[in-house]
C-alpha cells in the first residue's frame, strides 16, 4: 500500500507498511504459533485475509487548525495537525463526506479545540459507514454544549449536501485528557442506528457501542464461528462481552437458548433489535458485567462464547470456567498475548481449532478464533 503520509514520516499508524502483505501474514502466524507452543501445528487453520486498502468502516479524526481551515486527522510529533482525509485505509465514499465537513465546520463556527491553550470546542469527528446501506453515522465530539445551537442551526445545509448521513450526534467530552468521547450523547437526527448486515444477519450500530472496523474480514470471522458451532449440536450458549451480538446471533439456531452479556447498554439495545428482526425467541441480552454475571451462576450452558477487550477474560473468569467446565468455549481475541495467558489458566480443556483473521492489515495486530473442548467429554 502506498501512503504519502507514511513516507513523509507524518503518520506511522501502519507500522508494518514496509512489509508485503505476504510477509505480514507470515509474521503474524509465527507470532501466534510462538504464543501457543504446545498446540499441534496441524490444528492451525490457514489465515483469513481481506482487502489491503479501503477496508475500514470507521474514521476517528482529531480536529485541529483554525475554524476557517480545520484539519481532520491526527496531531503530529511537532504538535501540528496532520490531514488524514486521504488515508488509503478509508473507502472512497469517505472522501466526499470529508470534503463537505471542512467547510461545514467553518459555516457552523465550530472552533477546533487547542490542546495547549485549552480553548475551542470541536475535539473530534467520528465517522462510521454501514457497508450494507451506504449510510453514515457522524458524531461531533464537543468540549461543551456552548456551540450546540450553532451546530443545530447549520445542520440543514450539511444534510442537504450529504443525504447519506443517516445518524448525526453531538457527544460531550469536557475532560482535558486524551479521551475520545464522553458519556453524554445528543442525537440531532430522528434516526439513531445504522443498519449493517453480515451473512444475512442484521446488526445495528449505535454511538458508543463497539463494532468491528473491517467488515469484509469480520463477516468471515462470524461465518467461521457459525460453522464451528453448528457442527457441535449446541442447544444452549452464553455470549459474554457480546457487543452488538455478532457472534451469538450468528451461532444461535431457532431453538437455541442464548444469553448475551455486555456492559454497554447501547450495544445491548442493538443486539436485542437484531434478535427481534431475526425472530429468535429463546434469546435475552442484558447490560451487565460479563465476569460478574457468569460467576454468579451455577447452571451453565453447553457453550460459552467470549470476545473480550484486549485485556482478555482474566483470572476470575478463567477460574470459574475451569471449575464449572462447560463442554465448549469459543474464544475470539484481538490480543493473542492475553488470550494465550488465559488459555494457560483454563485447566481441563484442549484446543481443537485455531485460526487467524487479519482484521488489521499493515499493523502487528490481528484477531484469532479458538475453539476449546472439555477433556473429559
Amino acid at each position: 500500500m502506498h501512503c504519502e503520509k507514511y513516507i513523509a514520516g507524518e503518520c506511522r499508524s501502519c507500522q508494518w507498511l514496509e512489509f508485503s502483505p505476504e510477509q505480514q501474514i507470515t509474521q503474524k502466524q509465527q507470532q501466534l504459533s510462538a504464543l501457543l507452543p504446545t498446540i499441534d501445528p496441524a490444528i492451525f487453520a490457514p489465515p483469513v485475509t481481506g482487502p489491503q486498502t479501503g477496508f475500514r468502516n470507521k474514521a476517528k479524526m482529531v480536529v485541529s487548525g483554525s475554524v476557517e481551515r480545520p484539519i481532520l486527522g491526527i496531531i503530529g510529533k511537532d504538535g501540528a495537525g496532520v490531514d488524514l482525509t486521504g488515508c488509503p485505509l478509508y473507502p472512497t465514499a469517505f472522501s466526499e463526506v470529508f470534503s463537505v465537513l471542512t467547510p461545514f465546520i467553518a459555516k457552523a463556527g465550530l472552533t477546533p479545540y487547542n490542546i495547549e491553550r485549552r480553548r475551542g470546542e470541536l475535539k473530534h469527528v467520528l465517522l462510521t459507514q454501514s457497508w450494507h446501506t451506504g449510510q453514515f453515522m457522524l458524531r461531533f465530539v464537543l468540549r461543551s454544549e456552548k456551540k450546540l445551537e450553532q451546530l443545530k442551526n447549520a445542520l440543514p445545509w450539511l444534510q442537504a449536501q450529504l443525504p447519506q448521513l443517516g445518524v448525526i450526534t453531538a457527544n460531550i467530552q469536557p475532560v482535558h485528557m486524551a479521551i475520545l468521547e464522553g458519556d453524554e450523547e445528543i442525537f440531532l437526527t430522528e434516526q439513531h442506528t445504522l443498519r449493517e448486515e453480515f451473512n444475512q444477519v442484521p446488526l445495528f450500530i449505535r454511538p458508543q457501542s463497539f463494532f468491528q472496523t473491517n467488515p469484509v474480514v469480520a463477516a468471515k470471522l462470524y461465518q467461521t464461528a457459525r460453522a464451528w458451532v453448528n457442527a457441535l449440536d449446541i442447544h444452549s450458549m452464553w455470549d459474554l462481552f457480546c457487543g452488538v451480538g455478532g457472534f451469538g446471533l450468528h451461532c444461535a439456531e431457532k431453538d437455541t437458548r442464548l444469553t448475551g452479556i455486555e456492559i454497554s447498554a447501547p450495544a445491548i439495545a442493538s443486539a436485542q433489535q437484531s434478535a427481534d428482526e431475526i425472530g429468535l425467541k429463546n434469546v435475552e441480552f442484558k447490560a451487565l458485567d460479563s465476569t460478574h454475571f457468569a460467576t454468579a451462576h451455577q447452571d451453565i450452558p453447553q457453550l460459552i462464547l467470549v470476545n473480550p477487550p484486549r485485556r482478555g477474560i482474566g483470572k476470575a473468569l478463567c477460574d470459574y470456567l475451569s471449575h464449572m467446565q462447560p463442554k465448549y468455549i469459543l474464544y475470539s481475541s484481538c490480543n493473542a498475548q492475553t488470550m494465550a495467558q488465559d488459555l494457560q489458566l483454563l485447566s481441563g480443556y484442549q484446543v481443537c481449532r485455531v485460526q487467524l483473521f487479519d482484521l488489521f492489515p499493515h499493523t502487528a495486530h490481528f484477531e484469532v478464533l479458538t475453539l476449546l473442548k472439555r477433556k473429559n467429554n
